[in-house]
């Protein structure tokens, strides 16, 4: 893996920030150093004392003072070591990246405390993508993704997916055009990223299968491509075991890996995490270092006591009574829409996630039908064409999310959009 071909050279220009390497520095030190190097604030003016929280269960944690101490202060750019550690302890029980045990020190999985995945994301597209150059995404994609990739201008190269995801020989006709050697030859403009939500994806509920990922890893292995595997839907699988992630078949350090922890503890902490080969991490630690510093020392600081805990297996615990709540929602919705949008609409059962994405036949464009008169009978979609590299081009799409609605409110939703649906029919 020749990680320099993958960067820009916005992110192959960034030096770590002196004032950074201070901070790493004292917080290493003995407390018998004395630094007049640091900027940081005197704590002892800070208000805030201790903390304590009340979870669900009625239990009551109190945060220990010296993590408090921590949170309240300029902290090391990848994270508080608490967070560290429990994230990598997750990620190694979970998924047992190959990527671990690799000698080769900028292959080594690293970590990244992030302002929630969204970040990360933004961050690795912006190191990767000079203006156009061709990138491979799974499409309908992420309008969140989308809003991130434009202003690159870079070139989106659609690939296109079923209920099952990505379909490899979508992803191989997208790449027929150059050669695997084209990889080794600087002046090409072969695809060096590959795009994707492999589990309850957003919008469509799809989760990729083993067989499909082991396949597309081997097309990324062939044309020397990095995933981008954006997963914050993986604890959301609805089917037990989980799939395995393209991070737990990453014998080269290929895989940038997304997680979060919006879906499961809170999506208001702004927490999420990179996984990925050192090398890269750490391009994207020195763009944190110059933009964000580093994620809410007061949100690591709140989340690490409920995640010690936990536990790891508590979290896991956790984690499948979030999905069996949004399986339930799921059923909800499947229920109201055969009852209201049959013969109307076509669907897919959704495999993970929130979302059911709906094919109207007999609409042309649903953007002016959703924007516009939905709106006016009182229910709100999201139209399709909100998640296609060309958003003004029409789509016969709609996303509908469960997460939030009750089964009475869904069966509303569904009456209305079924009668507007009639409407534009006639």
């Amino acid at each position: 893996m020749n990680y320099v071909r993958f960067l820009n050279a916005t992110s192959l220009a960034r030096k770590p920030s002196p004032i950074r390497v201070l901070t790493g520095i004292v917080l290493q030190s003995p407390p018998s150093l004395i630094s007049m190097a640091s900027g940081m604030p005197n704590a002892e003016l800070f208000p805030i004392k201790e903390a304590s929280l009340t979870l669900s269960d009625g239990s009551k944690l109190n945060v220990d003072n010296a993590l408090l101490k921590k949170g309240l202060q300029y902290s090391a750019t990848p994270g508080l070591p608490e967070m560290l550690k429990w994230l990598k302890g997750i990620q190694q029980k979970v998924h047992n990246p190959p990527s671990l045990g690799i000698s080769d020190e900028n292959k080594q999985l690293d970590f990244l405390v992030t302002s929630g995945s969204q970040d990360g994301l933004c961050k690795v597209f912006e190191a990767f993508v000079s203006p156009g150059d061709n990138i491979l995404m799974e499409i309908p994609a992420y309008a969140g993704t989308l809003s991130i990739v434009r202003p690159l201008r870079a070139n989106i190269l659609g690939v296109q997916a079923d209920k099952d995801g990505i379909i490899p020989e979508s992803l191989r006709k997208c790449l027929s055009k150059w050669s695997p050697s084209d990889a080794q030859d600087p002046s090409s403009d072969i695809p060096k990223v590959l795009y994707c939500i492999p589990n309850g994806g957003n919008p469509t509920g799809s989760g990729l299968t083993l067989d499909r990922k082991r396949e597309i890893y081997s097309i990324a292995q062939e044309y020397d491509l990095v995933i981008m595997e954006d997963d914050p839907y993986f604890y959301l699988q609805f089917a037990k075991p989980y799939i395995p992630s393209f991070l737990s078949m990453d014998v080269d350090g290929r895989v940038m890996r997304f997680d979060s922890l919006s879906k499961l503890l809170s999506s208001g902490v702004r927490v999420g995490f990179l996984s990925g080969p050192k090398m890269l991490v750490n391009r994207i630690a020195l763009h944190m270092q110059v933009s964000v510093v580093h994620v809410s020392g007061m949100s690591q600081a709140l989340l690490v006591p409920i995640l010690e805990t936990m536990g790891f297996d508590g979290f896991l615990k956790h984690a499948q009574n979030v999905a069996d709540f949004y399986e339930k929602k799921r059923d909800m919705c499947l229920t109201a829409a055969e009852k209201h949008l049959k013969g109307l609409a076509e669907w897919s059962v959704p495999s993970g996630g929130m979302f059911l994405w709906l094919k109207l036949p007999g609409i042309s464009d649903t953007f002016k039908m959703i924007s516009e008169k939905a709106r006016e009978k009182e229910v709100l979609f999201v139209p399709g064409n909100a998640f296609m590299p060309d958003d003004t081009a029409p789509c016969q799409y709609v996303r509908a999310s469960y997460s939030l609605v009750s089964a009475e409110d869904m069966d509303k939703a569904f009456e209305r959009l079924a009668a507007l649906i009639r409407e534009e029919q006639t």
